[in-house]
């Protein structure tokens, strides 16, 4: 087969399907670090050095070390990293190069799962808002809503009501299976 008998098999038509296919695979979205046990700060530095896109999210939590308190940074999502980019072969293969990573969650190189955008965003607000946050039992079930007032207006979460005005807004992670609370005035809420 010559040249231009190649060149007459893939129809103009044809060709635009090829490159948009193409295009849609390109775009970056939100990947799921696994780490070994307190590592997520090693492969965040690691990966953040070769220009890679990271959120390593991270709330205080009190220590008690030699009989002292401290209030130290601890991430949200022990033993994760979320990494946002275009995933091809070569990119994949320079992730994991990195030390102290487990694996890219996703069954292999090709089928990678994600992270839907609007659950890294509420996890930023979060962080943003500098509220006091806390690690929560992922709930898949209960009441969704949202938040009318205050620096988390127009958030989502399920709420967990533990006294009559006051409440936990729970965000979760699918992926992950996991869920930080952030209190909220049961006031300030609307059913989504």
């Amino acid at each position: 087969m010559n040249a231009a008998t190649m060149v007459e098999l893939v129809s103009p038509a044809q060709a635009p399907a090829v490159v948009r296919a193409a295009a849609v695979s390109t775009s970056p979205t939100w990947h799921a670090l696994w780490t070994r046990s307190h590592c997520e700060q090693l492969v965040h530095d690691q990966l953040a050095a070769k220009g890679f896109d990271l959120f390593l999210p991270t709330i205080d939590q009190w220590s008690r070390r030699g009989g002292l308190r401290h209030l130290i940074r601890t991430p949200m999502f022990p033993g994760y990293v979320f990494l946002h980019s275009a995933m091809d072969k070569p990119t994949y293969l320079e992730v994991v190069k990195a030390r102290a990573l487990v694996r890219i969650l996703g069954e292999r190189w090709d089928r990678l799962a994600t992270i839907p955008e609007g659950e890294i965003a509420a996890i930023r607000r979060i962080v943003d808002a500098r509220v006091p946050a806390l690690a929560h039992a992922y709930l898949r079930e209960g009441q969704r809503v949202r938040i009318t007032c205050g620096p988390m207006t127009d958030m989502e979460g399920i709420l967990v009501r533990t006294k009559p005005n006051r409440g936990l807004l729970v965000v979760s992670v699918d992926l992950l299976r996991r869920s930080v609370a952030v209190h909220v005035d049961c006031t300030w809420v609307v059913p989504a």
